[in-house]
């Protein structure tokens, strides 16, 4: 059937409710809105759904979940682990609690056991749940920090991760084989609670996932000395991390934490900023005035799921906030975590420091400095946890961080998706640290520089909405894949990564050798002065990333080049436009 053909059928079907149908009958003169609803099915990814909240075949409502519920029920069974039942969690957003206790019902209906949070709680919890538990699998209703319109849904396996080969494909095979949205079981939520198949969760998980955090602690002395001096503003951008946040900072023994009180409730429309991503320098304006009135150290927010976080620290030289990337904040807390680790009890031979293959190359720099392995995965931090797990199966490896460069990283092994409030807590912790050393967590971010050099990260992301876009983003991919630039910003090309193909050719040798990661879509051009660039479609967003790094002499000189680089890649985007 076409997509009018499958409009149509919803209209006619007696399993799809009234409100469904209203919503759909509104829309019926649109054509352009129908076909973006009905052209094609919500893609279940690597990553789970997100889309679009609303009625159609396209779109986040409770059919769609059901449906991707039911094939993830089917491969479940087929596992033989049903019975290990399955951990649901979910955030602020439009629909989340809806989604949550849908999903968990499909599952009752089928045999699993669901563990329902009672309310929203961050993300890295849900993942500490799923192991705590001994569950087959966990589900995340979150779109993270994408607007308020969006919603979505993750899929965790029984390590704690999200999904990874071969149970992602597997799973996506089963949601595929799901044609027929009539034929997805249900069950009426008293009778999954009689039968013992529908478990609320809360509080007993909650203590433990704080007790777990409080471990990674490695200066409680720093803390009990300075930690009612600092100053922190906090804000949770009207998400999940509020709690949890605050109460492991008060169970610290830092006093002074001052929460944007605008923003402190959960509230799925988001309404004092236009997108609830901490990498947006709009989404700090309410934290950044509170900061001024206190003066505050450093100032944080963590994303609507709390799995990402965004920093503010305080120069005192100049009196101005400034802000940290996620590679710059990833990398102080690499940098602080290792080398404390190394002064308080050694670093074990066998450590590693995992990023991702477009986080910063000032990562690289510390793991030479301290001795201590490198490991580079693909882009998403289920990677990371799947190194872990490695760790765990083979007794080889100790995990020592691991981050990426969208303002996500790990600190210990409680859980193994990003954690925004062990990294709240951690980040707290070394302010307190370098505090007793009479500097701030920038002089400490200076001082980094000044020993591995001027390493500056940038992404340029460029949207292309629809179905246009879509085809946009695979022509440019095409492009670079076929017709590689030789230079990029005056820099030569050395070498070209095409994880598609699993090859990095030698540009000057014309040597192939395979680059030892699972098959992407992403390219990447080392180039001459350790710059680089990495091109990858978004795999959330209707958008193509370009990311670089480059190195420079000094803050202004990486500021010059990095500038140069936005321009340059524009310029490439243009020329393919």
């Amino acid at each position: 059937m076409d997509y009018k053909e499958i409009y149509e059928a919803w209209l006619a079907n007696s399993y799809f409710d009234e409100k469904t149908k209203e919503e759909l009958t509104s829309i019926s003169g649109d054509e352009n809105e129908i076909k973006e609803r009905f052209y094609t099915e919500l893609e279940f990814g690597t990553a789970g759904l997100r889309g679009i909240i609303g009625a159609g075949t396209n779109r986040m409502n409770i059919y769609t979940v059901r449906k991707a519920t039911q094939g993830l029920a089917n491969y479940i069974n087929k596992t033989g682990k049903g019975s290990r039942g399955v951990a649901i969690a979910f955030d602020s957003r439009r629909m989340s609690p809806e989604f949550a206790d849908e999903a968990a019902l499909c599952l009752a209906a089928n045999g699993i056991k669901a563990y329902v949070f009672e309310s929203l709680r961050p993300t890295p919890e849900l993942s500490y749940a799923v192991r705590e538990l001994n569950c087959v699998a966990g589900i995340n209703i979150t779109a993270s920090h994408n607007p308020p319109e969006y919603n979505g849904y993750k899929v965790y396996w029984e390590d704690g991760a999200q999904i990874t080969p071969p149970h992602d494909t597997g799973i996506m095979d089963e949601v595929k084989a799901v044609t027929d949205y009539a034929t997805v079981k249900t069950m009426d939520k008293p009778e999954a609670v009689e039968k013992g198949l529908y478990q609320q969760i809360g509080k007993e998980i909650d203590d433990k996932y704080i007790e777990e955090l409080k471990k990674q602690v490695i200066h409680w002395d720093s803390i009990k000395e300075v930690g009612k001096d600092l100053k922190i503003v906090y804000t949770p951008l009207h998400g999940t991390g509020n709690i949890p946040a605050r109460r492991v900072l008060k169970e610290l023994g830092f006093e002074n934490v001052f929460v944007v009180p605008e923003q402190e409730l959960p509230d799925g429309e988001f309404p004092t900023v236009s997108y609830p991503n901490p990498e947006a320098a709009e989404a700090f304006e309410l934290a950044l005035k509170l900061a001024k009135e206190k003066d505050a150290d450093l100032v944080l927010a963590t994303d609507p799921d709390a799995d990402r976080l965004g920093v503010y620290v305080k120069d005192t030289k100049s009196g101005e906030y400034i802000t940290l990337t996620g590679n710059m904040s990833g990398c102080l807390l690499a940098d602080y975590e290792i080398s404390q680790i190394k002064e308080t009890k050694g670093l074990p031979e066998d450590g590693k420091l995992i990023k991702t293959i477009v986080t910063s190359n000032l990562a690289d720099a510390i793991a030479d400095y301290y001795n201590v392995d490198l490991i580079e995965v693909l882009t998403g931090f289920k990677f990371i946890g799947q190194q872990i797990l490695g760790f765990e199966t083979t007794g080889k490896g100790s995990y020592l961080f691991g981050f990426e460069e969208s303002y996500g990283c790990l600190i210990g092994t409680h859980a193994r998706d990003k954690d925004a409030i062990v990294a709240t807590m951690a980040l707290c912790e070394a302010a307190a640290y370098y505090k007793t050393k009479n500097m701030t967590l920038w002089d400490a971010m200076i001082a980094m520089y000044e020993r591995y050099g001027y390493y500056k990260d940038g992404v340029q992301s460029v949207t292309m909405k629809g179905i246009e876009g879509l085809a946009k983003i695979q022509e440019i991919m095409s492009t670079l894949r076929t017709n590689p630039p030789k230079e990029i910003c005056g820099y030569q090309v050395t070498s070209f990564r095409d994880y598609q193909a699993d090859t990095v050719t030698d540009i000057a040798t014309g040597d192939v050798k395979p680059t030892g990661l699972p098959k992407s879509n992403v390219l990447y051009f080392d180039m001459t002065d350790n710059v680089w660039m990495c091109v990858r479609p978004s795999g959330t967003e209707p958008k193509i990333k370009f990311y670089f790094g480059v190195v420079g002499e000094s803050l202004e000189d990486a500021e010059k080049k990095s500038d140069e680089m936005v321009k340059a890649v524009q310029k490439l985007v243009d020329e393919m436009s």
